[in-house]
């Protein structure tokens, strides 16, 4: 084998040359044999002097070739086009006129050779350049090569190597090359550019530099295959590229946002100004020409969704979204009925998200609302329903408002019954329709068309209908939710997208966290929505601890509550690096004009956390503030899109373990006219076993902002845990608090996050207690199998071992020890010194395994085999172990 033989096989070893990359094609071919049209899409643009200047320079300063430095930024834009792959091998044409004698020969000399590069994505761009220009200089060593052979020593041929598809160049024009001199007649070449192009590969990049030229020195441009890509896609990536390449090599004088050359690639960012704006840019208005139907919004097919198909549509046991709001009048006060029906009316008739209708349209295989309208004369309550009844006792009362949280047939979506005012009298309906203080007052709707801050505009038109007995605006111009789902549809969402795709790049939605469950669901079986809930205070200290934290670093508290929780989760799933979860945005009115409109505004995204174990809590707490930013800045985007960029993914595990932070007032006035109403969540009884059970483990902060104090409620399902499991968490999520508060407090917040310990004082008293094996033998010097056979011989029918139902004397332990040991020294050729793994759950043969080890003169090393199969191969490799027994 020749050196550049060996050179290519390595340079191409484990990577996948069929293999296409996920760039943004617009079509696919038909097969694989269809013949190319030709046909180009190309895009061509000039750098700015200054951006070419910078260029230049970094190339000088770095001592690069113009070729390797733009490699280098190929690679990057690549790397981000394509969501985060790493594996990139592009094809690139050399000269190939390796030889002094063939530099004035005409002839073919041309090569095209294949470039690979293994992106660390934590790279820094300087260590990325590094490491281009050191495989430059490798493969022009070998760029003789032929590339038939490369292809042929990797058993592939020419038609389906995919590197042959993307392809890269750097031109240097020099001065002479525009002009030709024949017998004193001066000749100019004419560019062809832009005539008629051909495209030889799907996706090519190539840059020009004219040195002779005093402006315009630099450009590029794409010349792509119109099989794959349309002139205005293949436009925007030369956009995208000019943005990146801009961000790298921009003056300090320039708009663009400048790329830390010491921070990793990953920062770099493909989404252009225009699209990361691009909510700023949606125009909201009434559209005349929709009546009273209209596709759901994400939101509410969403919910209609989750009520189907994670919960038993057809019996079900539950409600989970309906959202009663309870009242008590003040001492003293009342409420008319009459006057309240009429502006319930009103409110209604303003806010068509009162009586909307969602049902599933199975032509246009899409789900609709519907607007329900009556006749405002002969049928005032038709819209909503107004209920009343009657109370005796508290366990009534108690009775009633269960019913209206649990109830799956009070609302019924598919004709829109979604709203309802129950009226719970003390004892008798009132005869003079009046409301006194020992009533109660119920305000219950569907989470379909309604979120929590629906309700303070609900309370605003409410009072103000009942005060003046009018509710002014214009039905022929008010924006209604119709209208915003509407317009939800429409939206142009680019740059969320890209930003959803780089974000969850190989995150595997569909695998869930390792949370010590007590069971697990079948893939068949519905939930039954049975929770258990754990809430506590964080006390005054630990309040004043962390706020303090988050003041004196200028971080929000938000993000520091949210670092705390997946420092937990690290732990809580035996340190677990890759985490994601749900986060719950619950008020995306993200425009001012949704601020006065009643529905369901809210969206689950999903939040990603790669950490490092090494990490220290400030260095956890800086990732995680500016993976939530940016999330936060694309909550936008539909939970349903999210999903779909992820087609193969089954079951999306992250949504069952959720996080949710609340900074709340505590202002428990409510007028209606004159009358002052005081929320009732105090009359809920609720066991802490009945709550409703929507994700499997979910985490609610809470920041009282009255008291400046806060408090978390932690939610289960008992479907998988059992109470005293959720209690265990509890504890522990209490124990990583105070550890985290004393780090604050004594100045080590940059302890290593994997040191921090979720073990409580009993267990580590337990650990110390079984550690504290200490025996005393007659000799310090005694081994320890000739202990062993002395109890043998002392007591050989005496059990030497027990688990479960299983048992063995000393003398049987003994006898299967020999067997063992013979076995390693006969048969393995076992010498003394040697480790010899042992990778068994715990069983009798762990214990005859470890004492025929040590009977055969090597060294016990324990493996299990519970560790993923990457870090026992690492332990076999540290130990230089060549034997594992196993079971």
């Amino acid at each position: 084998m020749t050196l550049s033989q060996e050179f290519w096989l390595l340079e191409l070893k484990g990577g996948n040359l069929a293999g296409h990359l996920s760039l943004p094609v617009d079509r696919q071919r038909s097969s694989t044999d269809q013949q190319r049209s030709g046909l180009a899409s190309t895009a061509e643009i000039t750098f700015r002097d200054d951006i070419c200047a910078s260029f230049l320079n970094y190339a000088s300063s770095h001592h690069l070739t113009l070729f390797q430095l733009g490699l280098s930024i190929f690679y990057v834009f690549l790397f981000k086009l394509t969501h985060g792959e790493t594996d990139l091998c592009i094809g690139s044409i050399n000269a190939n006129r390796y030889r002094s004698e063939l530099v004035n020969m005409i002839g073919m000399f041309v090569s095209t050779l294949p470039y690979r590069l293994e992106i660390d994505s934590n790279w820094t761009f300087y260590e990325l350049v590094k490491y281009v220009q050191e495989k430059c200089l490798s493969i022009l060593e070998h760029a003789h090569y032929p590339l038939q052979h490369i292809l042929d020593d990797n058993r592939s041929n020419q038609s389906s190597v995919s590197f042959l598809e993307t392809a890269f160049d750097f031109i240097s024009v020099s001065k002479d090359m525009g002009h030709l001199s024949l017998n004193d007649v001066n000749l100019e070449q004419v560019s062809l550019n832009g005539l008629y192009e051909m495209a030889k590969f799907d996706f090519s990049l190539t840059f020009v530099y004219n040195s002779s030229s005093d402006d315009n020195q630099l450009s590029f441009s794409f010349v792509c295959s119109h099989d794959l890509f349309e002139k205005s896609s293949i436009s925007k990536i030369a956009r995208r590229f000019e943005y990146m390449f801009e961000q790298v090599f921009q003056t300090q004088s320039s708009n663009t946002p400048m790329i830390d050359m010491s921070s990793s690639v990953k920062k770099v960012c493909l989404i252009l100004p225009d699209e990361a704006k691009e909510m700023e840019l949606v125009v909201f208005h009434r559209f005349e020409n929709i009546v009273n139907e209209a596709p759901a919004s994400f939101a509410q097919a969403r919910i209609w969704l989750d009520e189907r198909t994670r919960f038993d549509p057809d019996k079900p046991q539950i409600a989970i979204y309906n959202m009663p709001f309870v009242y008590r009048l003040q001492p003293g006060h009342t409420l008319s009925t009459k006057q309240l029906h009429h502006a319930l009316q009103r409110t209604a008739n303003k806010h068509p998200s009162l009586h909307t209708s969602l049902h599933f349209d199975i032509e246009k295989n899409q789900l609709m609302q519907r607007l329900i309208t009556h006749d405002h004369k002969n049928n005032n309550n038709s819209m909503f329903s107004i209920i009343e009844t009657t109370y005796e006792t508290e366990e009534q009362l108690n009775e009633i408002l269960h019913d209206e949280k649990r109830n799956p047939q009070v609302f019924n979506l598919s004709q829109g019954l979604v709203f309802r005012c129950h009226l719970v009298y003390h004892k008798r309906i009132s005869s003079n329709d009046l409301l006194s203080d020992k009533d109660i007052l119920i305000f219950n709707f569907h989470h379909a068309l309604f979120d929590f801050p629906s309700m303070n505009i609900f309370h605003h038109d409410l009072n103000q209908a009942y005060t003046t007995s009018q509710l002014l605006y214009d039905d022929n111009t008010t924006l209604r939710y119709l209208d915003y789902a509407v317009i939800e549809q429409q939206m142009s969402m680019t740059g969320a997208s890209m930003f959803w795709l780089d974000s969850l790049h190989d995150c595997k939605l569909d695998q869930s966290l390792s949370l010590p469950f007590d069971r697990y669901r079948l893939a068949n079986e519905h939930r039954t929505g049975r929770g258990t809930s754990i809430s506590f205070d964080f006390g005054q200290d630990l309040s004043h601890d962390f706020l303090t934290h988050a003041s004196s670093n200028n971080i929000s508290l938000e993000y520091l509550t949210f670092a705390i929780y997946f420092i937990f989760l690290f732990k809580l799933t035996t340190e677990q690096l890759d985490l994601c979860i749900a986060m719950n945005i619950n008020n995306n009115r993200y425009r001012d004009e949704l601020k006065s409109v009643i529905g369901l505004f809210e969206n689950i995204i999903p939040l990603r956390c790669q950490l490092d174990p090494h990490w220290s809590f400030y260095q956890l707490l800086k990732h995680v503030q500016e993976i939530t930013t940016n999330s936060m800045k694309y909550s936008y985007y539909p939970l349903q899109r999210i999903l779909d960029q992820h087609p193969h993914t089954s079951k999306p595990a992250f949504l069952d373990i959720s996080l949710e932070f609340i900074s709340y007032k505590n202002n428990n006035t409510v007028m209606i006219g004159d009358s002052q109403l005081v929320p009732g969540s105090f009359l809920f009884n609720i066991n802490k076993d009945e709550i409703l059970g929507i994700h499997d483990f979910s985490l609610s902060i809470n920041h009282d902002l009255n008291l400046d104090q806060l408090s978390c409620t932690m939610n289960a399902s008992l479907d998988v845990f059992n109470r005293e499991t959720v209690e265990k968490i509890s504890q522990r999520f209490h124990l990583i608090l105070h550890q985290l508060s004393t780090s604050m407090i004594e100045n080590q917040i940059n302890k290593p996050i994997h040191e921090l310990s979720l073990l409580l004082s009993n267990e580590q008293y337990l650990m110390q207690s079984l550690n504290n094996t200490q025996i005393s033998f007659s000799s310090p010097f005694t081994c320890i199998h000739h202990e062993f056979v002395y109890q043998v011989m002392k007591h050989p029918q005496k059990l030497a071992v027990e688990l479960d139902e299983q048992s063995l004397t000393y003398c049987e332990l003994l006898y299967y020890v020999q067997v063992l040991s013979l076995t390693l020294l006969n048969e393995h050729h076992v010498v003394p010194g040697e480790i010899v793994c042992q990778c068994v759950e715990r069983s009798l043969s762990m214990v005859i395994g470890i004492m025929g080890i040590e009977m055969a003169g090597g060294v016990y090393c324990p493996l299990s085999p519970r560790d993923p199969q990457h870090r026992l191969h690492a332990l076999t490799q540290q130990t230089q172990s060549r034997l594992v027994l196993i079971h």
